[in-house]
């Protein structure tokens, strides 16, 4: 956990503020994740298919899940300040996917604090770098610069 707090991120910027367990991404998670969004592209869900097909061997996780990790994950590491009432997405500056997540393997989450921007009533737009790493893999997943408004807990 970083032990945040909106008072104190000003000092945070450029740290690191912390790194997720591992997950897998299981085939079962991203057949789910097929039929939530309708994306069943074989590349991730006809197993035999891919194995033989695919350039990676076998299937892969949709990219966009390997995005949808970064909120969950990141919330595991503690982004959210202890003494705001919520922490709700902004936006995404910047996404680059790098390399696959076949299925199986197992990921975590490294968070930089890039930067803050702060707004009326004590809230605050938190900047943070995500690097979802592929464990075994040198390159990472993605990158994506994301953005959470932070609502203080006293309102301001």
């Amino acid at each position: 956990m970083s032990n945040l707090t909106l008072a104190g991120l000003g000092e945070r910027v450029g740290t690191e503020l912390g790194l997720s367990d591992w997950v897998t991404i299981d085939q079962p998670r991203i057949d789910t994740f097929a039929s939530l969004t309708g994306d069943r592209q074989w590349i991730h869900v006809d197993v035999e298919r891919a194995k033989r097909e695919s350039p990676f061997r076998g299937p892969v996780a949709h990219g966009y899940l390997a995005l949808a990790m970064v909120a969950p994950l990141s919330m595991q590491v503690g982004v959210i300040p202890s003494d705001a009432a919520a922490g709700l997405n902004y936006g995404i500056d910047k996404v680059r996917f790098l390399a696959p997540v076949p299925a199986g393997a197992r990921v975590r989450l490294r968070v930089v604090l890039a930067g803050i921007e702060r707004k009326e009533g004590g809230q605050v737009i938190m900047k943070t770098r995500n690097t979802l790493e592929v464990e075994g893999s040198e390159k990472p997943a993605l990158i994506a610069e994301t953005l959470a408004l932070l609502i203080p807990a006293n309102g301001g």
